[in-house]
């Protein structure tokens, strides 16, 4: 008997506009939570302070402490006034971006674009287009210093579209965003990354002396996101979306700390995000002998975790509402089952719960 093939379109659903929370709420704790079990049908109705509650001393919650860059490009084209924006994905070798662009004119090699700052100012950066890429283009820098300096200067909080879409003429800054849109415990060191792992975005300093004082072990892992993570499925079947690979680390405490987990069962490991899934769930089995690592364990990951996935090294996870037909619905599909996944969106709609990256969480636990 053939196992079914997920469709794309079962990940469909649909939202009230008035749903895309456009803004994240205050404190960012206070955020509505649904609990479940990924093993009955009970449902409760929370907030994210609650999450110690539902955790057990000896429990392990893990982390991705990537931080978010200033991946948003705005420029106007040299010679026509353009306007052009963007996504800095990543500088493959010094003075070459590949970045993703979007311009109501059509973009061709040999174009220039200058770059604009969040005020809207030009601070003497240029593009210049060299080649087209099936995920964007490269570009040379024109003007001096890193991919990290100049996107310091020029860059802007890389936001997803559809929440720049809902907030219409709502007028925010960007520096607001780029509170917001960074965890409370993101390091600076290993910034890298073009969205942010938003589970995470619901932690405060409070919350997290709260879990470790209850007994919870914190584990970090690091995966900087990119767009093997938000990237939308547009293959009929989810088997044959192609997944971008991204850049992750696991330090030789982590892995010690999950083979522990793993091997005594001694407590349970939830993953924040679907991003700490992903690392997780690229982990080699068995897991790597910490005495022979010189250094964290690296790898790139293009794993697409959708059903009948079996997990190896999550046992439950903190998540987001996710958009439709995406990698991250799928990968939530893969651990509670699809026809749970849709009648759960369907009471949270109905509950009128916040969804995507400045919304409200899910908590599923073992």
């Amino acid at each position: 008997m053939s196992k079914h093939v997920l469709r794309t379109d079962e990940l469909d659903y649909q939202l009230p506009q008035e749903l895309i929370a456009t803004r994240p709420v205050e404190p960012r704790d206070s955020a509505r939570m649904l609990v479940m079990s990924r093993y009955d049908d009970t449902i409760d109705h929370r907030r994210v302070r609650d999450l110690p509650r539902y955790l057990r001393s000896g429990d392990a919650i893990v982390f991705n402490t990537t931080a978010v860059m200033r991946a948003g490009l705005l420029g106007r084209r040299v010679g026509t006034g353009g306007r052009v924006e963007g996504l800095f994905l990543d500088e493959p070798e010094p003075g070459r971006w590949l970045v993703m662009l979007r311009s109501n004119g059509r973009l061709r090699r040999g174009q220039q674009i200058e770059l604009l700052d969040p005020q809207g100012c030009p601070q003497g950066h240029r593009l210049e287009l060299l080649d087209r890429q099936a995920s964007g283009w490269v570009a040379r820098v024109l003007g001096p210093g890193s991919a990290a300096s100049v996107l310091d200067r020029v860059g802007h909080t890389p936001l997803p579209p559809y929440i720049r879409r809902a907030r219409g003429d709502q007028l925010v800054a960007d520096s607001l965003d780029r509170q917001w849109y960074q965890t409370v415990y993101a390091d600076a060191q290993q910034r890298g990354s073009v969205a942010a792992p938003t589970a995470g975005l619901h932690f405060t300093p409070d919350l997290l002396a709260r879990l470790e004082e209850s007994g919870v072990r914190r584990i970090d892992v690091m995966l900087h996101i990119g767009l093997g993570t938000f990237q939308p499925i547009t293959a009929r079947r989810i088997d044959q979306h192609v997944m971008h690979a991204e850049h992750y680390a696991v330090s030789p405490e982590a892995i010690a700390a999950l083979g522990e987990l793993r091997t005594g069962r001694r407590g349970r490991i939830l993953a924040v995000g679907s991003t700490v899934v992903r690392a997780l769930e690229s982990l080699p089995e068995p897991l790597p002998q910490t005495d022979a690592l010189d250094g964290p364990f690296r790898g790139r990951t293009d794993l697409l975790i959708a059903p009948p996935h079996q997990f190896k090294h999550v046992d439950g996870m903190l998540t987001n509402f996710h958009l439709p037909r995406s990698t991250l619905l799928a990968l939530v599909a893969a651990m509670i089952g699809l026809d749970r996944l849709k009648a759960v969106y369907h009471g949270a709609i109905e509950q009128r719960y916040r969804f995507y990256s400045y919304g409200d969480a899910m908590l599923i636990l073992p």
